[in-house]
């Protein structure tokens, strides 16, 4: 009887499981009866321990169950989920009383051991692996075959080989529970498109229609830049780029009947078919403002500008009312948002279509003006609250401005000290009291750099170290606690560098207060440097015998001083700043070679003391590496004495003419960062600079002059050279003819242009490339300055931010012309970027 009993059990269990199993009908739970579970026991296992599948099962000794019931059901399905078994079987083994015991027999799926990929590159198979789940270890299953091929055929599809194929062959080795797999891919030709054929266009030819698909191109004989292949997505895209055409030039009905492909015979191209619906042309009949109170309707038309009568372009009325997405965006929405009206509502509906004409109505409810009740800032954990609240647009009880939050994310961002990308304001409006809470999420990255170096070079041993120092805390600079490892927090430069080699020694110190007093943005900044540099061993005759040795003798030491004093102003706007410096050189040579300065005897001393003016206005941003919009614009004005209007000496010697320097010097530079296509950026570059003299009677000065090509890296020179880089030539090659390299030009400039994109702008390494072209050149005064007597170059780099190391970049550059005193041009050079060229 008990024989009868358990085999009749075991086939009630099997019918069961089977019955669950295929999900067809659910168990008649009107039958069931409770049992207590006894216990559990597994059979089948090769892999996995009988605690694990009990486990996986979710059935624990003791408990109370339904048989059938839903718990027995979930058990099955949990271990049909973990995809480690092909079949699960479930029998009862004993029932004594109320108590039942069960037995699991499962049967295990294989495992996945070697996999090989064919038809691949090791790189490429590395992602596939990366990509899916086919990988060692992996339990086998159907599913997972084909959802792998099915992946890597429509990567490839995706890239325009239509006709690729993937098969996964498996094979058993000699342990039964581990299978090795073969993957074969056969990704065939690329299918290009040969034509793009249309039909329904009358408003527009099929050349115009072609245009408008971005991403999808037939064959050209010559094109290079966009291949003619055929991606699905980019398809679908370019359709909704198509059909936004037409209704941008008033065709609102247009539309896409269907598309489809067909295979030409030589089975490696395809013609893709459009057939479009233009339907008629619409124009705007009336365009009414509804519920406007604080503006009136004019003021709102000066920024709509779309009057009765223009051609309806629904896509430019959105713009006009909503915004573009950009943050300089000039929209209705905008205008109310940037005064107050957090909480207003702008709609747009067509209230009549007449033939050809539509109303429209801009239905407003504008609401109450939004305060800030509070705002706060997290994430930073280096830098103190007060010096990022200062630089906030936004304050309690100030009126809600959208404008104050993208200029608060522009002025964080160039701060230096948090991750452009990642400032986010998170805004909790409250609409009972009409106010607004709003919180600054910031990511700290690392703003202090360390430079240390050691080389050999030009026969000698050269070593360096610079620390910056772009976030300290001079208050703290005594108290021990705040040294994690330095005081930092306040928003101050310090910089320290050190050189030395056997031919010269340099040594600086800057310091920078961006908030003097702590309560206006008014800078103050000082610097003091000294520099020694040595000649070459010379004979009797003065000819250099060794460029290996040092003469200690030939001393030229410049010492330099300056203090600054800089305000941001707010006429004509805040994005103005004002600087004033007063900085003081002195050169003291002892039978030192300095290009055309000599002195009699081989000695003598020259001073320079000017005062510096610069006005600058700088709206790029937000990022301080790779801005996308705004611009960059100063005029720098340097001016000495003019010590020679009081006094009627000829200056016979170079050791009058040059004891006190006299000049005066303008520098224009300005900069446009305009945002492309998928995060393409342009950025326009233009630079004027001009030396001038007082007194033609003392002649130009051998200092403060410009040094142009190559790549504009000053190399810790403080005779007030200014080295302009120009790519595609080799360094300071472009001034003043042959001897430029040592004279320098009294009057440059320089026009360029790049394409940037960014790689990756994470905080940890900020990387983009670039393409450029350049023009520019060095003259020898205005009488010979000819703004198209350029050299021309053009090539491609990459720039790699470190918070730590600062930019680091290469750039290869193909010169054009010929570098002066030459015949050749100057063909491709390659130039090292280290340092700061923002």
């Amino acid at each position: 009887m008990n024989k009868l009993l358990k085999k009749y059990i075991s086939i009630l269990f099997l019918f069961i499981s089977n019955l669950i199993f295929s999900q067809e009908t659910e168990p008649d739970l009107t039958t069931s009866k409770r049992y207590l579970l006894g216990g559990i026991t597994v059979t089948g296992t090769n892999q996995f321990s009988e605690a694990s599948v009990i486990s996986y099962s979710g059935l624990k000794t003791g408990q109370e169950i339904k048989i059938p019931g839903d718990k027995l059901t979930s058990a099955i399905k949990k271990l049909h989920k973990t995809d480690k078994f092909s079949n699960v079987e479930v029998y009862a083994t004993k029932l004594e009383g109320n108590t039942i015991y069960l037995e699991f027999a499962i049967q295990e799926l294989p495992q996945l051991d070697r996999i090989t990929y064919i038809g691949v590159s090791k790189s490429k198979a590395k992602k596939f692996r990366e990509d899916t789940d086919f990988v060692k270890g992996k339990m086998l299953t159907e599913n997972l075959v084909k959802s792998t091929e099915n992946y890597i055929k429509q990567f490839y599809i995706d890239k325009g080989y239509l006709n690729a194929k993937v098969r996964i062959k498996t094979n058993t080795p000699e342990n039964p529970n581990l299978r090795n797999a073969v993957v074969r891919i056969d990704k065939g030709k690329l299918v290009k498109i040969d034509e793009i054929v249309i039909a329904g266009n009358e408003q527009f030819d099929d050349r115009d229609v072609r245009k408008a698909l971005k991403d999808t191109k037939q064959k050209f004989w010559g094109r290079f830049w966009k291949r003619s292949k055929y991606v699905e997505d980019a398809f679908e895209e370019d359709k909704q780029k198509l059909i936004e055409k037409y209704r941008r030039k008033g065709f609102r009905d247009a539309r896409i009947l269907s598309d489809s492909i067909s295979w030409n015979k030589d089975g490696k191209t395809i013609d893709l078919h459009l057939s479009l619906e233009e339907g008629k042309k619409y124009f705007y009949k009336d365009i009414l403002f509804l519920g406007n109170k604080t503006y009136a309707s004019d003021q709102l038309q000066k920024i709509l500008k779309i009057d009765k009568g223009d051609v309806y372009d629904s896509k430019t009325l959105e713009e006009r009312v909503k915004g573009d997405g950009t943050p300089d965006s000039e929209d209705i929405s905008t205008l109310y948002q940037n005064n107050g009206y957090l909480f207003s509502q702008i709609n747009l509906v067509e209230t009549k279509v007449e033939n050809d004409s539509i109303t429209v109505e801009i239905r407003i409810h504008e609401d109450d003006p939004a305060t800030i009740s509070h705002v706060s800032v997290i994430g930073n954990e280096r830098t103190n609250d007060h010096v990022i609240f200062r630089e906030l647009r936004t304050r309690p009880g100030d009126l809600y401005s959208k404008d104050n939050i993208i200029r608060s994310i522009r002025e964080l961002g160039q701060m230096g000290f948090f991750d452009a990308e990642n400032i986010t304001p998170d805004l909790k409006p409250n609409y009972a009291d009409k106010t607004v809470a709003v919180e600054y999420s910031l990511e700290e990255k690392g703003s202090s750099q360390i430079e240390l170096q050691g080389g050999y070079g030009g026969g000698s041993f050269i070593g360096t170290l610079g620390l910056s120092f772009n976030n300290f805390s001079i208050r703290n600079i005594f108290n021990k606690k705040e040294y994690k490892p330095l005081p930092l927090g306040d928003g101050q430069q310090l910089s320290l560098r050190l050189q030395a080699s056997r031919f010269n020694t340099s040594n600086s110190i800057s310091f920078t207060e961006p908030w003097l007093g702590g309560k206006k943005p008014r800078s103050f900044t000082f610097s003091i440097y000294n520099q020694r540099q040595y000649g070459y061993e010379t004979n009797s005759l003065g000819q250099i015998t060794s460029y290996n040795n040092v003469d200690k003798d030939q001393l030229l030491n410049i010492f330099g001083v300056s203090v600054g004093i800089g305000e941001r102003l707010k006429w004509p706007d805040d994005y103005f700043t004002i600087s004033n410096a007063i900085s003081y050189r002195r050169y003291e040579a002892k039978d030192f070679n300095f290009g055309s300065l000599t002195f009699d005897n081989g000695r003598g001393t020259s001073h320079n003391l000017s005062y510096n003016v610069t006005l600058q206005r700088n709206s790029a941003g937000p990022s301080l590496i790779f801005p996308r919009y705004g611009s960059t614009f100063s005029v720098e004005g340097k001016f000495t004495p003019p010590y020679s209007m009081f006094t009627s000496e000829r200056f016979e010697s170079n050791n009058e003419r040059f004891k006190w320097l006299e000049y005066y010097k303008v520098n224009i530079k300005a900069k446009w960062y305009t945002a492309l296509v998928d995060k393409f950026v342009l950025m326009t570059n233009l630079q004027f600079g001009y030396l001038g003299q007082y007194n033609n009677r003392k002649g130009e000065i051998p200092f403060e002059r410009y040094f142009v090509g190559g790549d504009g890296l000053n190399t810790n020179n403080f005779d007030g050279r200014e080295v302009i880089g120009l790519r595609g030539y080799p360094n300071s090659s472009l001034s003043d003819g042959a001897a430029g390299e040592f004279f320098g030009a009294t009057v440059y400039d320089k026009m360029s242009m790049e394409l940037r994109y960014p790689i990756t702008l994470k905080p940890s390494a900020s990387i983009y490339a670039l393409g450029f072209v350049e023009a520019g050149n060095a003259y020898s005064g205005m009488d010979n300055f000819n703004p198209f007597d350029v050299k021309k170059s053009a090539g491609l780099g990459i720039r790699i931010f470190m918070p730590a190391f600062g930019l680091l970049g290469i750039d290869f550059g193909h010169g054009f012309d010929n570098v002066p005193g030459e015949i050749q041009k100057s063909g491709w050079q390659t130039h090292f970027i280290i340092g700061q060229q923002f």
